[in-house]
């Protein structure tokens, strides 16, 4: 178990967001920083427009309504996210999709869309997608993931597991925590709690690797990403 934090943030509001508290601040250094290129088209443009499209691609409309992204922001200009999660609502308040944005350590990513063509989705039930990316070398390209997502009320939780191709448990990664407002007592707060955070999630996953590979873990060769990198 890691000790990380997450900020949640309204992609049509980033900039009052930032405006809260002196110690985050939108595309420049500081304590705490949100970029908009580590997120994405990954280029810097208008992450709604980016988001809209994709969703578009697949059937989903959500007629303006509001899209929230749980994301690691950067500490001290240094940012790594191995999951940033979108959660998008229609207009009238109901969850329409969840996008899962996942990065390795090789500044590669891929996007997995979450729905039900359009519809209102139920947040109890959970999501099935073919694992398309890779992430590890100690773990191929094959495989199902299973999503179960809570809705981000006073607490936030994401499971993520890897089933093989016979059914069988490979992987099971959870991020659980309570919500805080931000501020700048709540960030100074969290960046004493969890010093160079961003920086540590990607030592302890070299870590993990250096020790499955010391253990004898079968090694996978990176393979060329698919494209397009969203399913």
């Amino acid at each position: 178990m890691y000790r990380a934090f997450f900020v949640l943030l309204d992609i049509d509001a980033i900039d009052s967001a930032c405006a809260s508290s002196p110690l985050i601040s939108r595309n420049r250094f500081n304590l705490l920083s949100f970029y908009d290129a580590d997120h994405g088209p990954h280029d810097g443009s208008d992450l709604r427009a980016w988001l809209d499209a994709v969703l578009a691609e697949h059937g989903v409309t959500l007629a303006g309504g509001r899209v929230r992204l749980l994301a690691m922001p950067r500490v001290l200009g240094y940012g790594f996210n191995p999951i940033s999660l979108y959660y998008a609502e229609h207009a009238d308040g109901t969850l329409r999709a969840l996008v899962a944005e996942v990065h390795n350590t090789f500044g590669e990513h891929h996007v997995y869309v979450l729905h039900d063509d359009g519809r209102p989705m139920d947040w109890r039930a959970a999501r099935d997608k073919a694992k398309q990316f890779h992430v590890s070398p100690f773990f191929d390209r094959s495989g199902t993931y299973r999503f179960h997502v809570m809705p981000p009320e006073a607490r936030v939780g994401l499971g993520i597991r890897l089933y093989d191709e016979a059914g069988g448990l490979r992987i099971a990664t959870t991020v659980s925590g309570r919500r805080q407002p931000l501020s700048t007592r709540s960030i100074a707060i969290a960046a004493c709690r969890v010093p160079l955070m961003t920086l540590k999630v990607t030592a302890a996953i070299h870590w993990q690797a250096l020790k499955l590979w010391w253990r004898g873990a079968r090694f996978h060769t990176r393979p060329e990403p698919r494209r397009p990198n969203r399913s």
